[in-house]
């Protein structure tokens, strides 16, 4: 079976500490040494400098200036002597009092970068000599809990090595500025500094993250998102620290992948300070809103929404009026240089009126805006990297105000008054809006490390794969990187690699059991290693020079060779003697993974495809070189598996043709159509299933026909006589085992025996109701018999006696033969590595970089230098101090290939646990007078299905909407308090306390069952409101048909809603915010189905029609700047298969398909764009663009929020307009025909 996973040592340059030079003097304590490390270490490699107030010499590129980051140049020493003796002035330019900037209290005044700090101490004493032991394991953290751990490798220190003393700390992120504080975020906790730069102050210490600080209008308050209860809640603190004070309690959605950023995002302050802007998704419904900005008070209750329908960012103007927002949010999103139809604007929207105001539109983003005076300020890429840019509300002069080519300024915040600080790549920067000058700053943060801790972790929970050895007395795992050798009893858990500086994967045994070989990284490509299977030694590569990423490898049954596939589909022989490579097979449209060396290490059976996109059985011989194939094209085959003996081969092949019928409609899917079938390899074998006969047995006679030959299966293959085969009429002898069609996979042959799985139907939204069963057939009995009911995949040992199953993550050895077979559970629970964050996070990156190389839907990359962008992120690495930074410098580096789908998930993190809170499907609303709050809305559901199911409109719930709610579980309900708060941790039934009056007379008592989540309750309300208005508009002649995405969802819903409808006269198709998938070719097979004919009988006077289900009348089609990937090639192809217009907004433009090519090391997932969507001429389209309607139409949020969709009104429009000119009407029954009074035809 396949694995994927990575380690190796650190390099010994890492361990070294880099020596800095810290007075300002000409010729500083120290620099002498510094001379003797620069020449002691040029024979050893490069010395990497950076420049600042003194040099620095590194030799992990941690770098405190990111303008150096970059730079490859090696000063001279007298050229460092020189910067020495020059004093760096790192001043924030005072303004003038009364100035535009506003007073001069808001100046940093002067300051000296080369001021003094204490250090922060180093995390382990390496001077000491002594070993040192690490604090006990942090539960929340997942550490091994293996008592203390006692770190007793030199190479474990390496990858602990602190920054330098003084160096600058990278990876800041989202920071604010307040009169000369900056407050930001690293390594998921938050953190001020003066905004000279300096030594940080940590604020906030917590297992999650604490993101988006923002100081209020006075400076004495810090507003946050935080993770304190696992999801993302609004929360305010004293700016100097102390205890943060939760202001939001609603479920916060997620978590959402890292594209998506977070839930309750906080962007600011009320210019009263009385208020917090955030944005929120609390009532995104999939379609009218997707995320908006809400307020929340800073004494509590719950948020109020702005009068906007959608929004992403935004920031108040100075009187709390207006407010410049984003309508669209896709902050998070890395494609950088994009121009699709998702491209934020920017707007003024004043919030009595509405009214709107477009700010310095372009076709590209325009974001992270901000009010300052009488101008606008925003961040745009319109000039190919994200800059920042001003906005003169009066002359409407836009102006570029930094000129950053290399750096995207990112998450520009500002004080409202005359400072903005930002990122650049993880460094800060201050701007100064009244002089135009912008300071880098220098930060050291005296982090714990907490996150780059080196640990003792347990692996059982990522195990990728496995095997057993020949003879199955140990078990073989791949997890998290390693490779482990495991008793199936009794002895010890030996982990054969043991770095996290490498992704060791797809392990496998080598026949005589002496040895494993695996895939490995360890070199920066993947080469195969082959180690001592009892640890007895070091790995050792067998491969040199390749540079692309390996499959399926394989050992020859002799030993003597192993095989493996690349990237490009070529499968190669590796002879391990002289180890020389040969390639054997190329296949052209994917991956080579399926293919089986036959007993005799003669041959190789592989399964190539053909022009039709089936699949043949191909054999390569090595005595002749030759590949030739043995099926028929005709039909699809895969697994091939050799009889031990040599004289079949069996194979799987889809050749029953009875498909499942649907449900409906008149049509098939196929189902249950595999089948087991052997090829006689030589004219003269055996039949396998000679007819039975019963007849006496002759002592000393002649064994019965059929039985397999122990003796010769039993041989070791290195004495096995080479195979004869006769290929002369080979696809001819084929014969069907007796083993009836099902879904059927994983085929395997042993001595007597064949094993395979069978898995029930495959459904799009939800698991088969059939456990995939382990089975095994015996050739000689010609019966079929469960080993296994419930496998999550198995491996087989060499000799073909044992089963090594997985069942989740249980393990479970079992005797390869029917009935009685024995059962032992594997133990996993030893599996353990040495974790290095650093060496993990460096071998992270390097893999994903290569996936990109290797599998990036074109090959030149897009016209970029791949290698120059790797090299440039790389350096950045040293200064990864969470697996967050991780993504976010993954992200930056793989967006720079300007292609949509490009995108990282996942990864080890640490959360604490998600509060569940009861909701009941409706929504609040406080009456300031009575300061109580009452049920404002019922969400309406469709309690008949489960995920629509509305607890407050339930048989038996006695509520409605306007009743007071008093208290929660006898809990009272106060005006100043949320009701979300009441009902956290809510999972059974709840009582609320209602009345009809504000004062509580005549209370009663309501109990419902809640919900965890009350999206699929907003969408329903959503889509139900459009349909009703279709249909009264039209006096129900059109329906109304909403996608929510190409998944399951939408299926579902096109399922649910088109067939009931496929009688109207016309139908309105919404794919407004549509988030793609795979099924839109499913959706329009079935739209483009055209009236052929009609049927009338004697039992139905309305028609029948052929097709049977066919929709004959008129269509348009709603998109939307959200609707994505999938949900932009369903409209491009609704165009072009002529079903009716587009109407509404230019799409999101992304449509080069993405897989999942195996986890990363630490559980990480990258998906790399790799196909693209052609034109029937071959030339790409939709990608970067989208799709642009064919009338454009605005949904102005003044109309939206009055009620109206005039996108939706547009389409209605349309529709009856194609109704009038053009009337699809099935007939009427005709007069039946009087064939009596017909004469006869001439």
């Amino acid at each position: 079976m396949v694995g994927w996973s990575s380690r190796e040592p650190m390099s010994s340059c890492c361990s070294r500490r880099a020596i800095i030079a810290t007075q300002p003097s000409c010729r500083p304590w120290g620099w002498n040494g510094i001379e003797r490390q620069v020449r002691n270490r040029a024979s050893s490699g490069p010395v990497w400098w950076v420049a600042g107030p003194y040099p620095i010499p590194i030799r992990s590129f941690r770098s405190p200036c990111v303008s150096h980051l970059f730079s490859r140049e090696t000063p001279s020493l007298e050229t460092i002597r020189k910067r020495n003796c020059q004093k760096r002035s790192w001043d924030i330019a005072k303004a003038p009092r009364g100035s535009g900037g506003g007073p001069a209290k808001h100046s940093f005044g002067s300051g000296n970068a080369s001021r003094l700090h204490a250090p922060s101490p180093a995390p382990y004493d390496f001077s000491s000599g002594r070993m040192q032991v690490l604090a006990k394991v942090n539960v929340m953290r997942r550490r091994w809990m293996g008592g203390w751990l006692l770190l007793v490798a030199a190479g474990w220190f390496a990858g602990m090595a602190p920054a330098p003393v003084g160096a600058q700390t990278l990876l800041l992120r989202f920071p604010d500025i307040h009169e000369g504080r900056i407050v930001f975020c690293h390594s998921g906790n938050l953190w001020t500094c003066s905004a000279e730069g300096g030594v940080a102050t940590r604020l906030t210490a917590h297992p999650g993250q604490e993101l988006f600080p923002k100081f209020s209008p006075d400076g004495q308050w810090i507003a946050f998102t935080g993770q304190y209860d696992g999801d993302e809640q609004v929360y305010v603190m004293p700016a100097v620290g102390g205890e943060p004070r939760q202001l939001t309690w609603y479920p916060a959605r997620g978590p959402l992948k890292p594209r998506g950023g977070y839930d309750n995002q906080v962007y600011g302050w009320s210019p009263d300070g009385q208020k917090i802007l955030f944005r929120s998704l609390q009532d995104a419904d999939g379609g009218k809103v997707e995320t908006t900005l809400y307020t929340v008070n800073v004494a509590g209750g719950l948020p109020v929404a702005l009068p906007l329908p959608t929004a992403g960012a935004g920031d108040f103007s100075p009187d709390g009026q207006k407010v410049i927002y984003s309508p669209l949010f896709r902050d998070f999103r890395t494609w950088k240089r994009y121009e699709g139809g998702w491209a934020q604007d920017l707007f003024v929207a004043d919030l009595q009126s509405l009214a709107l105001r477009p700010v310095a539109h372009s076709r590209q983003t325009e974001r992270d805006p901000m009010w300052i005076g009488d101008k606008i300020w925003f961040v745009s890429d319109r000039t190919g990297t994200l800059n920042l840019f001003s906005f003169d509300l009066a002359t409407e002069e836009v102006r570029q105000a930094t000129l950053s080519t290399e750096a995207d300024v990112r998450w520009a915040s500002s004080d409202n008054r005359r400072w903005i600080v930002y990122e650049l790549l993880g460094e800060l920067a201050v701007f100064d809006t009244t002089t135009g000058q912008e300071r880098r700053l220098q930060v050291q943060v005296p982090d714990d490390g907490l996150d780059k801790r080196p640990s003792r972790i347990a692996v059982d929970k990522f195990i990728e794969s496995f095997d057993l050895s020949p003879k199955g007395e140990r078990a073989l795992f791949v997890a998290r990187g390693d490779v482990f050798s495991a008793p199936i009893e009794k002895g010890l858990t030996r982990n054969l690699t043991n770095s996290s500086r490498a992704h060791d994967r797809a392990a496998a045994w080598s026949p005589d059991g002496s040895k494993i070989a695996f895939i490995s990284d360890k070199s920066g490509e993947e080469q195969v290693y082959v180690v001592p299977q009892d640890g007895s030694g070091p790995a050792e590569a067998v491969t040199a020079g390749l540079e692309s990423m390996l499959f399926a490898l394989k050992w020859s049954p002799d030993g003597k060779r192993l095989s493996f596939s690349d990237k490009f589909g070529r499968l190669h022989l590796l002879t391990l003697a002289d180890k020389t490579l040969l390639q054997v097979a190329d296949e052209r449209r994917g991956l080579l993974q399926d293919y089986e060396w036959s007993p005799c290490s003669g041959h190789l059976a592989l399964r190539l495809s053909n022009p039709s996109e089936l699949d043949s059985l191909f054999l390569y011989s090595l005595s002749d070189r030759q590949l030739r194939r043995v099926t028929s094209e005709n039909f699809d085959v895969s697994n091939p598996a050799w009889d031990p003996k040599g004289d079949y081969l069996f194979f799987l092949s889809r050749r029953q043709f009875a498909p499942q019928l649907s449900s409906l409609e008149w049509n098939y899917a196929g189902n249950r159509g595999t089948g087991i079938f052997a090829l006689a390899l030589r004219k003269d074998v055996k039949p396998l299933f000679p007819p039975e006969s019963d007849e006496v047995q002759v002592a000393g006679g002649a064994k019965p026909e059929g039985k397999p030959d122990a003796k010769a299966a039993e041989a070791p293959a290195a004495d096995r006589p080479p195979l004869v085969i006769d290929f002369e009429g080979l696809d001819q002898r084929v014969m069907r085992i007796p083993v009836e069609a099902d879904n059927i996979a994983g085929l395997i042959a042993t001595r007597g025996h064949l094993l395979y799985s069978v898995s029930g139907a495959r459904y799009y939204g939800r698991e088969s109701g059939l456990k995939t069963k382990l089975q095994i057939f015996d050739l000689a009995k010609r019966e079929a018999s469960t080993l296994l009911e419930d496998a999550g995949g198995y491996a087989v040992s060499a000799d073909g006696a044992k089963v090594l199953a997985r069942t989740g993550n249980t393990f479970t050895l079992i005797d390869a033969r029917p009935k009685g077979a024995e059962k032992k559970t594997v133990s996993t629970k030893d599996l353990a590595s040495d974790r290095v964050p650093a060496d993990e996070y460096a071998a992270i990156f390097d893999e994903v970089w290569r996936r990109y190389r290797d599998f990036f839907y074109v090959r030149n990359m897009h016209g970029y230098d791949w290698k120059a962008i790797g090299d440039r992120y790389r350096k950045l690495l040293p200064h990864v101090a969470h697996r967050s930074d991780l993504n976010y410098i993954l992200g930056e580096m793989i967006g720079e290939l300007n292609a949509g789908h490009c995108y990282i998930e996942g990864g080890d993190f640490d959360l604490p646990e998600r509060a569940r809170v009861g909701l009941p499907g409706a929504r609040f609303t406080l009456d300031p007078a009575a300061q109580r709050y009452r049920v404002a809305k019922i969400l309406r559901g469709e309690n008949e299905e489960e995920k629509y199911r509305s607890p407050l409109t339930e048989v038996g719930v006695d509520i409605a909407e306007g009743d007071y709610v008093l208290a929660i579980d006898g809990q009272e309900l106060k005006g100043n308090d949320s009701p979300y708060r009441l009902l956290r941790h809510k999972t059974q039934l709840v009582t609320l306390t209602v009345s009809k009056q504000a004062d509580g007379a005549n209370p009663r008592q309501v109990t419902f069952r809640p919900i965890f989540a009350e999206e699929n309750l907003l969408y329903l309300d959503w889509v139900r409101g459009n349909r009703e208005r279709v249909a009264q508009a039209t006096q129900g002649r059109v329906g109304y048909l909403h996608i929510p995405d190409m998944g399951a969802d939408g299926i579902y819903e096109f399922i649910k809603w088109y067939y009931p409808q496929v009688r109207k006269e016309g139908l309105v198709i919404d794919v407004r915010s549509n988030g793609g998938g795979n099924i839109s070719q499913m959706i329009l097979e079935r739209l483009d189905n055209r009236l052929l004919g009609t049927r009338f009988g004697s039992l139905n006077d309305d028609p029948g029609t052929y097709p049977g289900t066919v929709f004959h009348g008129h269509m348009v089609c709603l998109v939307n700047e959200v609707s994505a990937s999938d949900g932009d090639i369903f409209p491009h192809r609704f165009r072009q298969a002529g079903l009716g217009p587009l109407i509404g907004r230019r799409t999101w433009g992304g449509v080069v398909g993405i897989s999942n090519i195996g986890p990363l090391l630490d559980g990480g997932t990258v998906f790399v764009p790799l196909q693209a969507t052609n034109s029937p001429t071959g030339e790409y389209i939709i990608e970067g663009e989208g799709v642009a309607p064919d009338i454009d139409v605005v949904n102005e949020p003044r109309e939206v929020m009055a009620g109206r969709d005039a996108q939706l009104e547009r389409g209605i429009a349309e529709v009856l307009d194609r109704m009038t000119k053009e009337p699809r009407r099935l007939p009427q029954r005709p007069a039946d025909p009087n064939k009596a009074a017909q004469p006869p035809r001439k």
